[in-house]
């Protein structure tokens, strides 16, 4: 490789790298462990998905308990699922009939943090369980699965109030994707002639710039095609909208919601409201339950009531192939409640068009479920590798640069900049201990909880190690702090909940006692790695 080509590579790498790298840790480690939201979110509630998964669930219930409280007649409910979970969120709109509900003025969602859709008149959104029978706002039903998963694209950070074209977090995570693709394509270029002999490279006992670069090539190689999965199918998700916008300009006269039908994103068939009162029962569960016996105990993930009352009734139901039989598989099935008829039939047990296996594609592989908890934990190690890989780099960054030959005043800047990113980054495996025993000690969680304890306390300790100024000791106490934590997390839902893990193993609640196991694994391998790096400093240079 000339000299010209490989200035313009490493430049590229470091300059990119370096910009991301703290935002960039951020979602690694958040959504390594967002692989796991949904058995987070059932050791927080204590209520395990795995231990009555084959418990019937009546939808007609929620439906019944709703309509005492509204009237539902000429409304539009939409009922939508989460995979291997008992919670989901019920949308509900305002009445179409007007001779029972007057005309009213839209009212605008209230301003928070949380998800929501607007609403005219006396709609709601809120969260069901469908064990349990309760509702709650967003907020309220807010747990750690969720606050990890939105934090690994940065959603949190939507409050601010900058909009170009997409909300402000959204914006900065698809801009650090795009930046890391950049840095993980000129890396490998930066070490292509000796990508296979640098792979065998290991010095741990040379110079500390020699051990730290050795770590970031190898472990660099070995996750590269993971990242690059990862920095695709996240510039594809978190931009989609903006991807898909100029087509919908160019052949749908701008009429999006007209290719999201295309693409098979959403059904807006309208059906004409009537009047006309429904003169029949309308027993919800068994149209699900034909539903799933006709597509082989699929997932449903989410049902939607037009005209609710009205002759114009119809539900329309959409699931996931069951995996034994459909890897891509998508269907939609839609009934005319007056004469109960199907009116429209996509069965995800036929052959996957191109759009399913793609949309499958980006979404299995980003996701990693569809393999079990061990494949589960195969992503999980990949992204913690990546974090290693971007710590690695910036202390690479730091001793290249930490030189007589380099002006004081430079050197104190990059030792400070590198100060920070550590001490921010670092500070996350300990402070996301604490939360999860945090949010089992307090039975009253919700988002505010999670937020203040969460953030405040990644910034007293940030800042405690920035003003430490030792970025050995960070790395020791930050791994101390974690493991110890981490240590007492199925020890902090023993003593709130009394779910030992020998209890929860012997009642069949494998989500809850994955955490738990999970959690205690993390501690010792912390434990062994901080008495590792102890003994080498005792160790005489």
């Amino acid at each position: 490789m000339n000299l010209r080509r490989y200035n313009i590579y490493f430049h590229t790498h470091t300059i990119s790298g370096i910009i991301i790298c703290a935002l960039l840790f951020v979602i690694f480690f958040a959504g390594s462990y967002s692989f796991f939201k949904k058995e987070i979110s059932a050791w927080q509630s204590n209520t395990s998905y795995r231990a009555h998964q084959h418990k019937p669930i009546t939808y007609a219930k929620l439906l019944d308990s709703l309509h005492q409280k509204h009237n539902l007649t000429g409304r539009d409910i939409s009922l939508y699922f989460q995979e291997h979970s008992f919670n989901g969120y019920v949308n509900m709109s305002a009445s179409k009939d007007s001779t029972l509900v007057p005309k009213t003025a839209v009212v605008k969602p209230e301003k928070g943090r949380g998800r929501g859709r607007g609403r005219g008149g006396d709609g709601a959104y809120f969260n069901y369980n469908f064990m349990k029978g309760d509702s709650k706002t967003y907020a309220q039903s807010y747990d750690m699965g969720e606050f990890l998963y939105r934090l690994h694209f940065l959603a949190q950070l939507n409050q601010v109030p900058i909009r170009i074209g997409a909300p402000f977090g959204y914006l900065l995570a698809g801009v650090v994707s795009f930046l890391f693709l950049f840095a993980l394509l000129t890396g490998l270029l930066l070490h292509w002639d000796k990508i296979v002999s640098n792979f065998f490279v290991f010095r741990p006992w040379s110079k500390v710039k020699t051990v730290w670069t050795d770590a970031h090539t190898a472990l660099g190689v070995i996750g590269f095609p993971y990242q690059l999965i990862y920095a695709i199918t996240g510039i594809i998700l978190i931009f989609n909208t903006a991807i898909i916008a100029p087509f919908s300009y160019l052949f749908y006269d701008g009429k999006s919601e007209k290719l999201y039908q295309e693409l098979d994103y959403s059904d807006t068939r309208e059906y004409p409201y009537t009047y006309q009162a429904l003169n029949k029962t309308i027993d919800i569960d068994a149209y699900i339950s034909h539903t799933r016996k006709l597509w082989k105990d699929p997932f449903i993930k989410s049902i939607l009531l037009k005209n609710y009352g009205d002759t114009s009734m119809h539900v329309v139901i959409e699931g996931n192939a069951n995996r034994k039989y459909s890897f891509a598989g998508t269907g939609r099935i839609i009934y005319n409640i007056a004469n109960d008829q199907v009116v429209y039939h996509k069965s995800p047990l036929e052959k996957a068009t191109y759009m399913d296996k793609v949309k499958s594609l980006i979404y299995r592989l980003h996701f990693g479920d569809f393999g079990g908890y061990w494949l589960k934990l195969v992503y999980f190690v990949l992204g913690i590798m990546g974090c290693v890989v971007i710590i690695s780099g910036i202390l690479v960054w730091l001793v290249a640069r930490d030189k007589d030959n380099v002006p004081a005043y430079k050197r104190k800047f990059n030792f400070w900049l590198a100060n920070i990113f550590l001490a921010a980054c670092l500070s996350m495996f300990p402070i996301t201990a604490m939360t999860l025993i945090a949010v089992k000690v307090n039975a009253a969680t919700d988002q505010d909880f999670i937020y203040r304890f969460y953030f405040y306390g990644w910034l007293l300790l940030s800042a405690y190690y920035i003003v430490r100024k030792d970025l050995k000791r960070t790395n020791r106490e930050t791994i101390l702090l974690g493991s110890v934590f981490s240590l007492l997390i199925p020890v902090a839902n023993g003593i709130c909940t009394g779910n030992w893990v020998w209890q929860t193993y012997a009642a069949g609640a494998t989500d809850i006692l994955f955490i738990d196991v999970f959690s205690f694994a993390i501690g010792i391998i912390g434990l062994i790695s901080f008495l590792k790096i102890k003994s080498k400093e005792r160790i005489p240079a």
